[in-house]
């Protein structure tokens, strides 16, 4: 079950509310790729915390008013079953017909999809540093452009 605002791990507790529902949409998003919640915890705290530092005061606004929705990657009916198979496997940036696709290697469809190549390279690296895998990444003619590993 994914976590909320009403219902998340104690160590998350005295986070600021954004941190913390930053925090939340990060674990979300591990335990749907499959990571084990004692794994996710302190990753997911951890960035969330460097997210704060970095974000801009729209994000860091946009996120304290996030609703439980926003925090939940993708709707309980629309996950599928993580594949434990897939984790070791490179994470690839790809041009997509709506913007930029995060996508595991072998997945049948990718995990994210953003409006830019930084964005979708960066949420890349964030779960490939998570993974201790790779990512590839990709040209806009979908040639090969570069490998980066963690």
């Amino acid at each position: 079950m994914p976590w909320d605002t009403n219902d998340y791990p104690s160590s998350l507790k005295n986070l600021e509310t954004p941190i913390r529902k930053k925090a939340i949409e990060i674990g979300n998003a591990m335990l749907d790729d499959g990571h084990k919640e004692e794994d996710a915890i302190p990753i997911a705290t951890e960035q969330a915390k460097e997210w704060y530092t970095n974000a801009s005061k729209e994000e860091v606004n946009a996120m304290k008013y996030a609703s439980d929705e926003d925090l939940i990657e993708r709707d309980e009916e629309d996950r599928g079953e993580s594949n434990p198979d897939l984790m070791d496997n490179a994470v690839q940036v790809k041009k997509h017909e709506d913007g930029w696709a995060v996508w595991t290697k072998g997945a049948q469809q990718p995990s994210e999809v953003k409006g830019y190549k930084k964005e979708a390279l960066d949420r890349a690296k964030e779960i490939a540093d998570n993974r201790n895998t790779e990512v590839h990444l990709y040209k806009e003619d979908g040639s090969f452009q570069e490998k980066i590993s963690f």
